[in-house]
């Protein structure tokens, strides 16, 4: 089970939708197009359009799972002086003093330059639970920090 925000869930049905009312037909149609062509051994286009196909198939399979698994979170019944999922947190890095805000998402919604964090990311798991004035040390790839919870909405 995925929980996830309404945006999210909504964003990743119209991507499904597209997969499976646009691209899908697209593709289907390179391959008819491409078999008509001839010899199918030596054929790169009808080649090259069933691997598309194939891609595409699992990207619709992926996305199918996780909204069949997705559970709408209702930010209403979210608290808003802690981190936890939804939450909007800035944070301060000790050691270079930069400020960062960063919403804490479900995997699936998770873009970084959107300022959307996994909650299974190393920050995010060390954040939840914390309110604004608490510090956190964290191991990342790139060493340890230590960040600082400035504030926390949702």
């Amino acid at each position: 089970m995925e929980y996830m925000s309404q945006e999210g869930y909504d964003k990743l049905a119209n991507e499904l939708h597209q997969l499976e009312c646009v691209e899908l037909p697209r593709v289907r149609e390179a391959i008819a197009e491409a078999r008509d062509k001839g010899d199918l051994s030596e054929n790169f286009e009808y080649h090259a359009a069933k691997r598309e196909q194939a891609r595409l198939l699992g990207r619709i399979r992926y996305k199918q799972r996780v909204l069949e698994n997705a559970r709408v979170v209702d930010k209403s019944k979210l608290k808003n002086d802690v981190v936890g999922l939804l939450s909007r947190v800035t944070i301060t890095n000790i050691n270079n003093g930069k400020q960062m805000t960063y919403t804490i998402t479900s995997s699936s919604e998770a873009n970084l330059s959107e300022g959307k964090m996994s909650v299974y990311s190393p920050i995010a798991q060390a954040l939840m639970g914390k309110r604004p004035g608490d510090s956190v040390n964290v191991k990342v790839p790139a060493g340890n920090l230590t960040l600082r919870v400035d504030t926390v909405e949702l």
